[in-house]
């Protein structure tokens, strides 16, 4: 028996028109307004052009774009006809691009001219490429996107049907360095996307038709694809697209403006909020704020919901889960906590030799649920270590406490062993932040003159505040066990971070390592 269709396109989109919802606005924001008919006509064109240029089911075409309408439109086609999107960082340089083209084995790029020089080069030095689709700025050889959207209207795409994909065929390849450094393009599937909405967009989130979504993580994301497209469009709400680069200043602007209801951001960029100059009505519109991409320290928490009366929920989720599968709920918060384990999904805790942790001791996160990827694309190695059976291992060390709130003690290898005791970055971290002089900071390794491990902390001081050295060891003394406390405090001008606004601990350390030398030199 031949596997039931489903299409995820058809489900996000072509569902919401046959419903009676088509004039309900699907996307909006400065670069455009689309409503759910208007949409899927263009969805419906482009996926038709994209199929009379050669372009193939289960064929990948690689995407360079800022968030607009074309991108919502262009991946959606490309689910619909069968082929798999491949959204990447628009903060890749050329070369960096290069080497995705060449692993993916894309034939096809699309991208907006912002980043056309990177892609161009890219494309001249990949040669299985053979078609440039831009969106604007289109000199022969590359094609226009709107003339492709053309073509496909004129051959009358709106009317042809989805192509006839299964719950499990080929939809979406998400690239994620994870703790490698190596990119690798973890695959979903159809079936996934539904998945994601069901389980935290609906249960969690409660997702309405009337809610208008904005979120700082981009499209590129699995955290910014399941903000700004699958749980608004699932639920026939609003997306809210800007494609300019995310600043503090920029997306309070687009807050007042738009007058979003639910908003997405990560504990950095919450962190960038409260030292902007905002005022405390910014946010009157947001019934729900949420945060993913590493744990939310209490102190931010605490210092933003108080400034703006907005509650925020924290989660964890990762690309190969595609989006959140351990969250708090709203009006349930625990502080400095992920919360508890999303409806669809299991977790569970294993030591270092594979035994299951018991409540209150840490442990090595697996999670397992439908939305789960199917494994790296050309990484054999690599997926049986993350992909073990029907368990994910997420390379998270947590621990679970009695009444079931999972609580993160950071990346299995950033944890750091002072004295022969585990001491967990994010707990010492937590402390240093409930100090009125401190604005970031990040608690990483380093190895003494005796070659052993010691905590140092990286701090960032809040604006208009100096940070004393010995002040901040003492505090963290008072707040934690002595042997927690950072033997160094190193002042800092700003953190080195990855494109997703993660803390790189790697550079961190080599920073610390780098300072303290010169400080002992």
């Amino acid at each position: 028996m031949m596997p039931e269709s489903f299409n995820a396109s058809v489900f996000l989109v072509d569902r919401q028109v046959e419903a009676g919802r088509g004039d309900r606005l699907a996307v909006t924001g400065p670069a455009g307004a689309l409503t759910y008919a208007e949409l899927a006509a263009r969805v419906a064109e482009l996926a038709a052009a994209l199929r009379e240029l050669g372009v193939r089911p289960e064929e990948r075409v690689l995407l360079v774009m800022s968030d607009r309408p074309e991108t919502v439109i262009t991946i959606l086609a490309v689910m619909r006809m069968g082929a798999v999107a491949v959204p990447v960082s628009t903060m890749y340089n050329a070369a960096e691009l290069t080497t995705l083209f060449r692993d993916s084995r894309a034939r096809v790029a699309v991208a907006t001219p912002e980043f056309a020089p990177a892609v161009r080069e890219a494309v001249r030095n990949s040669p299985e490429v053979t078609m440039l689709i831009l969106t604007e700025g289109a000199e022969a050889p590359a094609r226009l996107w709107s003339d492709v959207l053309a073509a496909g209207r004129a051959a009358g795409g709106a009317a042809a049907p989805a192509y006839d994909s299964w719950r499990d065929s080929p939809a979406l390849w998400l690239y994620t360095s994870g703790t490698t450094g190596a990119p690798k393009a973890a695959m979903h599937r159809h079936g996934a996307i539904r998945d994601v909405y069901e389980t935290y967009g609906r249960q969690v989130l409660g997702v309405r038709p009337d809610d208008r979504c904005l979120s700082v993580a981009r499209l590129f994301f699995a955290y910014g694809i399941g903000n700004s497209m699958f749980f608004p469009l699932a639920a026939g709400a609003t997306a809210i697209l800007d494609p300019a680069r995310p600043t503090p200043a920029g997306v309070i602007a687009r807050v007042m403006e738009e007058r979003p209801t639910l908003f997405f951001a990560g504990p950095t960029f919450f962190a960038a909020l409260l030292a902007a100059d905002a005022p405390a009505d910014a946010f009157a519109s947001v019934r729900l704020a949420v945060s993913a991409g590493e744990a939310l320290p209490a102190e931010i928490y605490r210092r933003f919901t108080e400034r703006f009366g907005v509650d925020i929920i924290d989660g964890l989720g990762s690309t190969e889960a595609l989006h959140i599968f351990i969250s708090n709920r709203p009006g349930q918060v625990r502080p400095g906590s992920s919360g508890t384990v999303v409806p669809g999904y299991e977790a569970r805790l294993l030591d270092d030799a594979g035994n299951p942790a018991a409540d209150g001791q840490p442990g090595h996160l697996y999670v397992r649920g439908d939305s789960i990827a199917t494994g790296y694309w050309c990484r054999t190695a690599t997926t049986r270590q993350v992909f073990q059976g029907e368990w994910l291992r997420t390379g998270d060390t947590y621990v679970r406490d009695e009444d079931g709130f999972y609580r993160c003690l950071g990346r299995s290898n950033d944890m750091i062993k002072a004295g022969g005791i585990w001491v967990s970055p994010m707990e010492v971290e937590a402390r240093l932040l409930e100090h009125a002089s401190v604005g970031e900071c990040a608690v990483v390794a380093h190895i003494d003159a005796a070659g052993l491990e010691k905590p140092v902390a990286c701090v960032v001081p809040a604006p208009g505040r100096t940070v004393d050295a010995a002040e901040l060891v003492a505090f963290c003394r008072d707040g934690l066990a002595a042997f927690k406390r950072p033997r160094e405090v190193l002042v800092v001008d700003e953190l080195p971070k990855t494109a997703t606004g993660k803390i790189q601990r790697v550079v961190v350390r080599q920073l610390a390592a780098d300072l303290l030398g010169k400080h002992r030199a």
